[in-house]
């Protein structure tokens, strides 16, 4: 796609000589013409990729929340984009006997809340999607009527077919054992693709019985495990960032990264939801899949290609190869903490919650610093901090660099204050560098500013797809890039399965941390000596 936009000739917003003024916010130059190239192309890769054959989507376990708040409201927005085959159909099968009229009307709501679609569309969309139920998701007979119906569908019985697993990890085997026995597709024209969600697995042994169940079953080729942090615009955005500015190369090591911090901050808590919550913790919850997602893309090595033909397995070789040089993490690296009330006891403690088993020592809150062991990163701390009812809700990645050599004697005994790289990944995207400029007036002494670029500001008039829209889009297209392999999956719990099974001897105590709180004190100390804040700086004036 970056080559076709160079192509395009492009009138710029700010006339020739001018710059934008203070209160005249400057667009970006392509801002009138992009989404109709981001159109453009994608339906050039679609046609070329899936958009010939018939489509027939699975969705096991329709019933569920999963299903009708992300699986269904993507397939939505897919279809409203015209990225979906005329001919698409739409099966849901779960346990609950419902006819299709009264499936449509539980799905509905949720496909109204799609902001830009009109109500007219979301009714044209609800005919596509058809309804079947069996005993159980292991149930060969009613999956045998489900292949019947694709195949009235598909005359030919060479369309393609997407089984989207949006049920507990529990039941993949049995359900892709029925799958494989009476519902795929028989011929070798049309693919199988299958969509599974996390937790894949507690650790390290549950990983690799899980990996084994469903590798008996499927290819590698057929397998997708969904992580929707991988399909966010900003994550995503980390391969163009890094492998198409030249600037960014030569300081991307530790000869100039003083540290890398990754942020995860919710302002709610478990809300009811504690018991399921307490089974995993905040570390298995987010930082195990999410973040460290985040990290391999920030520390990997540029692969050949992260896009075009056979790019896929390039950029995931090397996220394998950098999780590999990452040390497994021990009490030390760490620090726990689970919130309490807030001084009002207007929000409850998690203990509070009358779903939390009594006495639990599951954190909601973790703080993990990462050593990576090879050449580019060796004595660069990488941090992940993550939890829940905290002050703000918020994730970003915060790249800090080192201070030019000399630099206090060089501005006469003034410290200069440090470089930092921010990638902003949710609510509002951004990316900004906190850069020195002079102080306005007689003295030559720095000021810390950004060089910024909001989403908001200067792609207003396109819209950033939802990551599962993204990630389904990805699954038709037959990339994997976005998506875990298996034995990415097998290093990234060796370097946490040994911390978790030390926490769940009970011995560790969280730090106890107030609602609405930047979490646990302790966890401040332990940054002070990692990363340097700027009390006087504030991006952006907030």
């Amino acid at each position: 796609m970056g080559g076709s936009t160079s192509k395009v000739d492009l009138d710029p917003v700010v006339p020739s000589g001018k710059i934008a003024s203070e209160g005249n916010q400057r667009e970006h130059p392509q801002h009138k013409k992009l989404s109709k190239l981001v159109r453009q192309q994608t339906k050039k890769d679609n046609d070329k990729l899936y958009f010939t054959k018939q489509l027939t989507v699975v969705v096991v376990g329709a019933s569920g929340d999963l299903a009708k708040k992300k699986t269904y409201p993507s397939l939505l927005e897919l279809y409203d984009l015209d990225y979906l085959p005329p001919s698409t159909s739409i099966i849901g099968y779960a346990r609950s006997p419902y006819t299709n009229e009264a499936f449509r009307e539980r799905v509905k709501p949720f496909l109204l809340k799609k902001k830009g679609i009109s109500p007219g569309k979301v009714n044209r969309f609800l005919t596509m999607l058809t309804y079947m139920n069996g005993s159980s998701y292991n149930d060969e007979d009613a999956w045998g009527k489900v292949d019947e119906v694709i195949s009235t569908m598909d005359e030919s019985n060479s369309g393609n077919r997407l089984f989207y697993f949006a049920i507990p990890p529990t039941q993949f085997a049995s359900a892709g054992s029925a799958i494989k026995a009476v519902a795929m597709s028989k011929h070798g024209n049309g693919w199988n693709r299958m969509v599974i969600e996390k937790p894949f697995g507690r650790d390290t042994e549950s990983s690799a019985t899980m990996s084994q169940e469903i590798g008996a079953l499927f290819t590698e080729e057929q397998i997708y495990r969904i992580d929707h942090y991988l399909g966010k615009e900003m994550v995503q955005n980390l391969l163009v960032l890094r492998f198409a500015n030249v600037f960014l190369e030569p300081v991307w090591s530790n000869k100039s990264v003083k540290c890398v911090i990754i942020s995860f901050k919710e302002n709610i808590g478990t809300d009811g939801r504690g018991g399921y919550f307490d089974e995993f913790g905040i570390i298995r919850d987010v930082m195990q899949n999410h973040l460290l997602q985040i990290l391999s893309l920030i520390a990997m090595e540029r692969p050949t290609r992260v896009a075009g033909e056979g790019y896929s397995d390039l950029v995931r070789d090397e996220k394998v190869k950098v999780l590999k040089c990452v040390k497994p993490l021990t009490l030390s690296d760490v620090v726990l903490g689970q919130y309490i009330a807030d001084d009002e006891n207007t929000q409850k403690g998690y203990l509070d919650d009358p779903t939390v088993p009594e006495g639990s020592n599951t954190p909601t809150y973790a703080l993990a610093q990462f050593e990576i062991d090879n050449e580019r990163w060796r004595g660069v701390p990488f941090v992940i901090k993550c939890g829940k009812a905290l002050n703000e809700r918020k994730a970003d990645v915060r790249v800090q660099f080192k201070a030019p050599s000399d630099s206090t004697e060089c501005f006469g005994g003034v410290g200069v204050p440090l470089n930092e790289l921010v990638i902003r990944v949710q609510p509002d995207l951004a990316v900004y560098m906190k850069t020195n400029v002079k102080m306005p007036g007689f003295r030559n002494a720095p000021l810390m500013t950004e060089m910024n670029l909001s989403y908001n500001q200067n792609f207003k008039d396109v819209k950033v797809p939802d990551a599962y829209t993204r990630l389904i889009l990805e699954v038709l297209r037959g990339q994997q890039a976005a998506f875990v392999r298996d034995d990415e999956l097998h290093v990234a719990w060796k370097i946490f399965t040994p911390l978790l099974h030390e926490i769940e001897k009970g011995s560790i105590k969280p730090w106890p941390y107030k609602f609405g709180s930047r979490g646990p004190q302790e966890a401040d100390e332990k940054m002070k000596t990692i990363y340097d804040r700027s009390a006087e700086y504030k991006y952006g004036g907030e």
